[in-house]
């Protein structure tokens, strides 16, 4: 029986609904005493208190907590310098933009989490900031629709010649099995759409993209409290910004074609990979629809089996599971591979 026969899909197939998060055992993460007062210090504050309420919520710019705050942008920004030095914030910078959210890991995101929590959810004291905070997501997704739709039709042109998302997401929750993800890193996120659809069975999310317009509409899709746990951020694809080994699950959705040199995009991407990882890559299978290069600045028509194997082999993962979705004239394809696990897990 062959890899495309054993995934079975359809009504038994595990929704982003059904999916568990990832939970983790053992004692939560620690701290030691000094950098616990040093970031309670950063907290006490009630302008730094109501920062990290409003970076929990969402990802903000200085000038966007600037007008929520209503305060001059020195002192917002000194504030926000002293809990980024606590350890409760994370600053990221993008182009001349620079996002604030709450932090992810470890014990200082426990902490920031726990004190937002304690915050009585209706608390007058924080009522006009999140007020303002709804206008700016307003003024953001207006922005990000009016991106969408001049570009919508040129995106709807592909979608024709293949089949629908919806079968692509099922075919790749087959794929998956019912195993959690404890960290998930997708490349060329563009609009967040793969983030959302995993992000019900992840700990951690990361979308890297880019194009500052396709993340635009990214953040606007997970400004969720849902998506609390997922972020998205503007970086070169092939220059990524973590630590080898830092994900147990990465992610290419329609980007290998784009690529002059896609061999380099399965090399980078299997560095990120933990022992027992395992990478994913959605792409159209070799195909003739040669307008799609000259209309849609596509660098490959396409791909094959031996060739995605061949990739993941050289980048030293094992191929695992194949499926293709064929569509009006474009097939989709799916190919998994992992790294081998350290001796004592295999």
């Amino acid at each position: 029986m062959s890899r495309n026969q054993e995934i079975r899909l359809g009504a038994g197939s595990r929704s982003m609904a059904d999916a568990p998060r990832s939970t983790g055992g053992g004692p939560g993460p620690v701290m030691s005493m000094a950098d616990l007062v040093l970031a309670l210090k950063a907290a006490s504050d009630d302008t730094r208190l109501t920062l990290l309420a409003l970076c929990r919520r969402s990802e903000l710019t200085v000038s966007e907590l600037v007008s929520i705050l209503g305060q001059s942008q020195p002192r917002v920004s000194r504030h926000l310098k002293l809990l980024c030095d606590a350890g409760l914030l994370e600053r990221t910078r993008e182009g001349a933009w620079v996002y604030y959210r709450l932090a992810l890991d470890g014990a200082h995101a426990a902490l920031a989490s726990t004190l937002d929590r304690l915050i009585q959810p209706d608390d007058p004291a924080l009522a006009t900031e999140m007020a303002r905070l709804d206008q700016v997501r307003q003024q953001r997704a207006a922005k990000a629709q009016e991106y969408f739709s001049r570009n919508a039709p040129r995106w709807d042109e592909v979608r024709r010649l293949h089949v629908s998302e919806r079968e692509v997401e099922t075919a790749l929750h087959a794929i998956l099995g019912t195993d959690d993800i404890d960290d998930l890193l997708d490349l060329g996120t563009g609009t967040g759409r793969l983030l959302s659809v995993l992000s019900g069975r992840a700990a951690r999310a990361v979308g890297i993209d880019l194009n500052p317009d396709m993340l635009s509409i990214a953040r606007v899709a997970l400004d969720t409290p849902e998506h609390q746990h997922v972020q998205v951020r503007q970086g070169d694809i092939l220059r990524l910004p973590f630590a080898a080994g830092s994900f147990d699950l990465v992610t290419a959705h329609q980007v290998l074609h784009f690529m002059d040199e896609p061999r380099q995009l399965i090399t980078g991407a299997a560095a990120m990979l933990r022992p027992g990882g395992r990478l994913v890559i959605i792409d159209f299978l070799s195909h003739d629809q040669d307008e799609l290069r000259r209309e849609h600045a596509h660098r490959r028509l396409g791909f094959d089996d031996v060739e995605l194997h061949a990739w993941f082999t050289e980048s030293g993962l094992t191929p695992e599971h194949t499926l293709h979705l064929p569509g009006r004239s474009l097939t989709v394809g799916l190919w998994s591979a992992t790294r081998a696990p350290l001796d004592n897990e295999a």
